[in-house]
């Protein structure tokens, strides 16, 4: 990383050439085995470095970047191969039916297309271990160095990491063992960049000469994937906050504002669910739409309110672009978001009743610490519904 802060605090070229020269390999190599095309991965490569040129002056100190690296390729890749050669997708299938046919097909042809989508459903840290282990054949002290951790964590992640390669392949019909599958990654997954690749990238990025429109699309597109998937990570859709889906109806005594332990009718409120009955607690019926009443659950959510529509800035609908679905984003004032991380790191492990306009709309448990300034509320909303919702939230700010 320390190159990476030279070339973002004093625009040292001589720094991110180094930088590249040192990554390019392991960028080009994910990028041709997910298209099996040398110009694509030449592209995505390009594409990759002018991403981490643009994302120098933000990347935190604690970054992997061989980690940071594959990751940005394997979605650069995906993102190339949606919009550009989704053909190369289609021979990859036929490719690999052709394999199945064979009596004794060898394991690495098998494994090659499957590898960045089996590495996609890793988390972070694994994934982190297996490119600095098979990508970058860093040893356990360096991958415990880079960690933080020491050589023998180090070997308990990559094997467990293996382990759940070792598992998604096996769903997907590649029968081995988690031995053959490292000295397979390890003897295969490594190509040299083509001669030249290295110096264009550092000219592109340097010199700034004219780039391809393939190639600025793919930047664009990568970009929103990442802040897309940083977006779901902030507000908690796959760590920070596990969120319930629907509606649930509650009924609120009356108060006053927020940090009170009688809290108002309020349009927003956010409060804790309590594991059981109390005279701090208010019973709330979930009632999820559809579902029959008789089989309702019950939860105690605490009187105590620890942030309402004073504390927030504005709302807005977003929609989910995965399934299609609107959801509400809320974005806090600066005192609102500091007390929001307060909260959330204060009380890892609870749920955390959202409750708008009378309604509790989900009751997620909180994983870790969220400090960006916003959340989100989803819910079984048609379009009209999180409108209504956010123009209630937007109006109650104003007041």
């Amino acid at each position: 990383m320390e190159l990476l802060r030279q070339y973002a605090d004093r625009n040292s070229d001589e720094a991110f050439a180094t930088l590249v020269a040192r990554h390019v390999n392991l960028v080009y190599s994910a990028a041709l085995r997910k298209t099996g095309n040398a110009d694509a991965a030449g592209e995505i490569t390009q594409a990759v470095f002018i991403i981490l040129a643009q994302k120098a002056g933000r990347l935190s100190q604690r970054t992997i970047l061989s980690g940071w690296l594959y990751q940005t390729t394997r979605l650069t890749a995906a993102n190339f191969l949606r919009t550009e050669i989704r053909r190369v997708q289609r021979e990859q299938e036929a490719y690999m039916q052709s394999l199945a046919n064979e009596t004794e097909p060898e394991l690495w042809p098998q494994m090659a297309p499957l590898l960045e989508d089996a590495m996609g459903q890793l988390g972070e840290k694994d994934r982190n271990a297996i490119a600095l282990r098979f990508f970058e054949g860093k040893s356990f002290q360096e991958i415990g160095a880079a960690f933080g951790a020491s050589e023998n964590a180090a070997k308990k992640r990559v094997a467990h990491a293996l382990e759940k390669l070792h598992r998604y392949f096996s769903k997907h019909g590649v029968s081995s063992t988690t031995a053959i599958i490292a000295g397979a990654i390890s003897a295969n997954s490594a190509h040299a960049a083509p001669v030249g690749l290295a110096t264009t990238i550092t000219a592109t990025v340097i010199k700034g000469p004219a780039v391809a429109a393939s190639t600025l699309a793919l930047v664009k597109g990568t970009l929103k994937v990442m802040t897309w998937m940083k977006l779901k990570i902030a507000l908690g859709i796959t760590a920070a906050l596990l969120l319930a889906g629907g509606a649930m109806t509650v009924a609120l005594s009356s108060g006053t504002s927020a940090g009170d332990d009688n809290p108002a009718p309020s349009v927003f409120q956010f409060r804790l669910v309590l594991n059981a009955p109390s005279a701090k607690a208010d019973p709330m019926t979930v009632v999820q739409p559809g579902a029959d009443a008789k089989t309702a659950q019950t939860l105690y959510v605490q009187k105590k309110v620890l942030l309402d529509q004073t504390d927030l800035k504005s709302a807005s609908v977003i929609t989910n672009q995965p399934a299609g679905k609107p959801w509400i984003q809320i974005t806090f004032t600066d005192a609102g978001a500091k007390r929001f991380a307060k909260v959330t790191r204060q009380n890892i492990g609870k749920r955390l009743a959202i409750i708008i306009d009378g309604r509790l709309y989900s009751a997620p448990t909180i994983r870790s610490e969220i400090s960006g300034g916003q959340a989100q509320v989803t819910g079984n909303f048609s379009e009209q519904e999180a409108n209504d919702l956010a123009t209630k939230l937007n109006q109650s700010v104003t007041k």
